[in-house]
């Protein structure tokens, strides 16, 4: 098999026409990979998003084939269909939070979408909105409009990716609320098949992509108790002597146990099923 792209996070390797994404253990904070591994961590990522797909076939088709792959990545990969992807992260965000919070705090919008007065970390949104951003090869991210996207891929196919980044984001967010879960944002992608048909492609709604905060210990005005990246993050700006450029420090023990720990607890309590390594 032929490596055709290497992430921060996955791999991916041509297979025979079809494509094997394999997500490792690997942690990126700021854009920089970490040098200390989550064990487990790739599992959770890809056994939490093929639970999502099955959950959301009926809101968007994937590109999953099966679970076919070399028994050295059993439980951390899928086959998938090769797919032209959209050059856009396609957002969706039900609380303030992260950079979404930031941009609000400068100028009362995020991608452009206005936001009432007032609002503090946490809060809920009057209804979820789409913050699409930049999908950059090098450096960070950066927050664009919907006209940005229109200009990008046409009107039609933004309304419509727009519609259903928010149609997935309201599912999963109502289904997790359900087990005691606030998705508060989550991000998307998106890829377009030999048919011209939309799929839901790469991760959904995993805690590397959404932010996932218990719904009974929520309270805005302040930091909220994460069960995603947010932790590592969090604990990443507290080391002084670095300037958020490669290379990353080392993860402590007990923030890599941590963080294993939150990531099979949100796994847990949204699929109701044990997780077992």
């Amino acid at each position: 098999m032929e490596l055709v792209h290497s992430g921060k996070v996955r791999d991916v390797y041509a297979d025979d026409g079809e494509l094997i994404l394999v997500a490792s253990d690997r942690v990126s904070v700021y854009d920089v990979v970490l040098p200390t591994p989550v064990p487990g961590k790739g599992k959770i990522l890809t056994q939490l998003s093929l639970w999502w797909f099955e959950q959301l076939a009926d809101v968007a088709p994937n590109h999953v084939i099966s679970e076919d792959v070399p028994a050295e990545w059993a439980g951390r990969a899928i086959r998938c269909r090769r797919l032209d992807m959209f050059p856009v992260e396609f957002i969706a965000r039900g609380y303030l939070a992260g950079l979404g919070l930031e941009e609000y705090e400068k100028q009362g919008t995020v991608s452009g979408v206005p936001l009432p007065p007032g609002l503090v970390e946490g809060s809920r949104l009057p209804e979820p909105i789409f913050t699409p951003t930049t999908k950059a090869t090098t450096g960070h991210d950066e927050f664009i409009t919907f006209d940005d996207v229109v200009g990008e891929i046409g009107a039609e196919t933004a309304e419509r990716l727009r519609d259903l980044t928010l149609e997935v984001y309201d599912r999963g967010a109502a289904l997790a609320r359900e087990r005691g879960i606030i998705i508060a944002d989550t991000k998307l992608e998106f890829g377009r098949d030999l048919d011209g048909t939309v799929v839901l492609a790469d991760e959904v709604l995993t805690p590397d992509s959404s932010r996932f905060w218990p719904a009974d210990s929520w309270t805005p005005g302040r930091p909220q108790h994460s069960l995603d990246k947010q932790f590592v993050r969090d604990w990443s700006a507290s080391v002084t002597d670095w300037d958020r450029t490669p290379p990353g420090p080392p993860i402590p023990d007990d923030v890599v146990a941590a963080t294993q720990a939150r990531y099979t607890e949100v796994y847990e309590r949204i699929t109701g099923s044990s997780w077992r390594p």
